[in-house]
């Protein structure tokens, strides 16, 4: 069973794949391969998985239609669809340091947004698909930075002394989530999309963490060991009511919301190895989505228009 027993292997679980990786490979061919064309308004996953070798990102259609859109010999994470399903921007080591970039749905034209030493992680799309929301450790401590969908315009917003990480956007793209340590432990806080009334909205001696929005911004899916293991709980968008959906004693973690906030994906190795599963909203209904010896982790909902 993967163990998360602290920060630093939190996020490796989140972003990495749990695939050692050399950073510094050659910048290769990045045009992904085309591949079979998805029904117009599907919904689908997209997804990090070692299966290659490497960590790449892929697709996977919910008829078990699979393809590799980032096809590059280096370790390419945490990918996030853009509203209107023509763009995903993911994680990439490639030029040396990890760093924001965006390719076609269909894993064309891939191309780095940022440029930045000390890495960046997690990029998520705002609800219009203007702007995209990452953590980076420019400034030293990991810090929420936006910038415009096109790479211009990055500013600080979270601007802490303190780590700040996993953005994800309300529905409405009035607020973001995300997870902290500076009041000693991680929590879950959120702040206005300008980085402005900055609130904590989880406080348990626990440690919570990767919120998740709900499309409708009533709901954050969020990450937490407070029952002595890492599982998914849901809460009110104010912090109230906090349920643990997944009950599980493996490691469950990496929640996402549907497009119609009906289901969660999330990642668990309740089977022996990391697979991504997607449950309904309540929790019920758990299936399994991917098969396979390879881990499978950080699972987005991707819909064509």
């Amino acid at each position: 069973m993967i163990q998360a027993t602290n920060l630093h292997s939190r996020r490796l679980l989140l972003l990495l794949a749990l695939v050692a990786l050399p950073l510094g490979f050659v910048l290769a061919g990045c045009g992904g391969s085309g591949g079979a064309k998805k029904a117009t308004g599907a919904e689908y996953i997209v997804f990090s998985t070692s299966r290659n070798g490497g960590s790449e990102v892929y697709s996977m259609q919910f008829d078990s239609t699979v393809q590799n859109l980032s096809d590059n010999p280096a370790g390419d994470y945490s990918p996030s669809c853009s509203p209107d399903g023509s763009k995903i921007a993911f994680t990439s080591d490639r030029t040396g340091d990890l760093e924001v970039f965006v390719m076609n749905a269909d894993g064309s034209d891939q191309h780095a947004l940022t440029s930045s030493s000390g890495g960046v992680y997690t990029p998520r799309w705002s609800p219009d698909g203007s702007l995209i929301a990452y953590a980076s450790k420019a400034s030293g401590a990991e810090q929420i930075h936006l910038m415009k969908a096109d790479g211009s315009h990055d500013t600080n917003i979270s601007n802490s002394t303190a780590d700040d990480w996993e953005p994800s956007w309300s529905g409405d793209g009035s607020k973001i989530a995300f997870a902290s340590d500076r009041d000693g432990n991680q929590e879950i806080y959120v702040m206005s999309a300008n980085g402005s009334d900055q609130t904590r909205l989880t406080n348990n001696p626990a440690e919570d963490w990767a919120p998740s929005f709900s499309p409708d911004g009533s709901k954050i899916a969020f990450v937490t060991d407070r029952e002595g293991d890492p599982e998914i709980y849901v809460m009110n968008a104010d912090g109230s009511n906090p349920q643990n959906l997944t009950n599980n004693n493996a490691t469950d973690w990496a929640p996402a919301f549907s497009t119609d906030a009906s289901r969660i994906a999330f990642v668990s190795d309740r089977d022996g190895n990391p697979e991504i599963y997607i449950m309904n909203a309540d929790g019920s209904g758990t299936t399994r989505f991917t098969h396979n010896p390879a881990d499978d982790i950080s699972p987005a909902w991707c819909r064509l228009p």
